[in-house]
């Protein structure tokens, strides 16, 4: 076998690889001699059919296995000679396409090779951890969510606002006939939670116990019951009760209802998840300034191909985010600008990077780990969990999809601990604002 250079620019490689006839035919042999004690043939007893028979009854097919095998091998041991590693599927291809058996098999194989990564002092890198204590401002108004939550409903007397409950009858009816689903009776209805088709709690505003009024609303276009989608409908009201919102009131029976033994233990619940929550976004700003650092302290070549890929796919989503109303992508192909690809250079870049540093330093995703991720994305699809589950066991690309996120936070984690990292004890605000200074860039 022999493996000829035929480029090498940068990243970009190319070789010839010539696999003789009598390699394959050698390869041939081998299969037949390890096949020969299975097989039986009429004449014959089991393991004793003539090598010459057996390559006649079955050399042209095992052919094809040699050709494949010999040709993977060849790729594999140049790999393993020369330690590139391909950034994607190397191009193979086979050169003469007149080739019959007895001929030697000629095949091009072209691919990019992943770069040499350059050692990074991590002990260099020094980085700010913003750490926020959750103050007895912000439990308190968490405590006042809760309650709203809990709130509960008073009779009042006067007119519907947004915001109180209406009880009521009501009848529907398009064409003058009456629909199934469309009745309902002491049917509570918040004014403003949108439950209701658009137009409906609109017009329940100003309604007083007692009343009756006909609501007018037409079905979405879109409406999940076909024979009502676009329909005009009218609905036939009877007020009963009109109430107003009263939130509950911040005591011990209001913690009972949070599973807390106590006020003073709901408070402390409150105060961890807060911290909890704090510490989420803190990490997420260090996360940013690690990655930052890293950006300034590397530089190497990127595959073409990887950049391009990853450049067509940062135009592809902000096309999505810039126009909602396209589902498919059966649009025309988004153009990548030099904007994108600067953004695509940055990602190709640090992803490269951050896998050397998680291969050096053996980090890996636990099984543990992959089914927690699954669950989570599982929990999407309530009833389904158990599709869900079979069809990622059977995607190695959804996998990795899973995967790769969880293995880049564990590399951060990783390099958060060699790194000199100080922290800053900062107010609220000065989290938020670092948050969203993230989220404009």
């Amino acid at each position: 076998m022999q493996v000829t250079e035929t480029l090498n620019e940068g990243l970009k490689r190319g070789y010839n690889i010539v696999v003789t006839a009598a390699e394959l035919d050698e390869k041939v042999n081998e299969k037949l001699v390890e096949a020969q004690p299975e097989i039986e043939m009429k004449g014959f007893r089991k393991g004793k059919v003539p090598m010459a028979l057996l390559k006649k009854q079955f050399g042209q097919r095992l052919l094809g296995e040699a050709m494949q095998e010999s040709i993977d091998g060849a790729m594999n041991q140049h790999f393993e000679d020369s330690g590139d590693r391909p950034a994607l599927q190397p191009e193979v291809k086979m050169t003469n396409e007149d080739w019959k058996e007895g001929d030697d098999v000629h095949v091009e194989m072209a691919y990019e090779a992943l770069p040499e990564i350059p050692e990074v002092d991590l002990k260099s890198i020094s980085l700010e951890k913003m750490v926020v204590k959750a103050d007895d401002a912000a439990v308190e108004e968490a405590l006042g969510n809760l309650a709203e939550t809990a709130q509960d409903f008073n009779t009042k007397d006067g007119e519907a606002a947004d915001g109180d409950q209406v009880v009521f009858d009501f009848v529907g009816k398009v064409d003058g006939e009456a629909f199934e689903g469309g009745s309902a009776e002491d049917y509570p209805l918040v004014l403003g939670s949108n439950s209701f088709i658009p137009g409906f709690e609109d017009q329940l505003v100003g309604v007083k116990g007692g009343e009756e009024k006909d609501v007018t609303v037409t079905f979405p276009e879109d409406y999940q019951a076909e024979h009502l989608a676009g329909k005009e409908a009218v609905f036939s009201c009877n007020v009963k009760e009109v109430k107003e919102p009263v939130a509950a009131e911040i005591n011990d029976e209001l913690a009972q209802k949070f599973g807390a033994e106590d006020l003073a233990a709901l408070k402390g619940q409150i105060s961890e998840r807060l911290e909890a929550e704090y510490a989420g976004a803190a990490r997420a700003v260090q996360k940013r300034a690690l990655l930052d650092a890293l950006d300034e302290k590397v530089s190497f070549d990127l595959p073409p191909s990887l950049l391009d890929a990853e450049a067509k796919q940062i135009a592809h989503q902000l096309w999505h985010e810039e126009n909602p109303e396209v589902e498919g992508h059966d649009h025309a192909e988004i153009e990548a600008t030099e904007e994108h690809t600067k953004l695509a250079a940055r990602r190709v870049r640090l992803g490269l990077l951050l896998a050397e540093l998680g291969q050096k330093a053996e980090v890996e995703v636990t099984d543990a780990e992959m089914t927690q991720a699954i669950m989570a994305q599982a929990r999407q699809y309530p009833g389904q969990e158990r599709q869900f589950f079979e069809f990622i066991q059977q995607n190695a690309q959804m996998q990795q999809q899973l995967r790769a996120p969880i293995f880049e936070d564990k590399v951060v984690d990783y390099v958060f601990e060699l790194a000199e990292v100080t922290e800053k004890e900062v107010s609220k605000d000065d989290l938020e604002k670092a948050v969203e200074a993230l989220e404009d860039e």
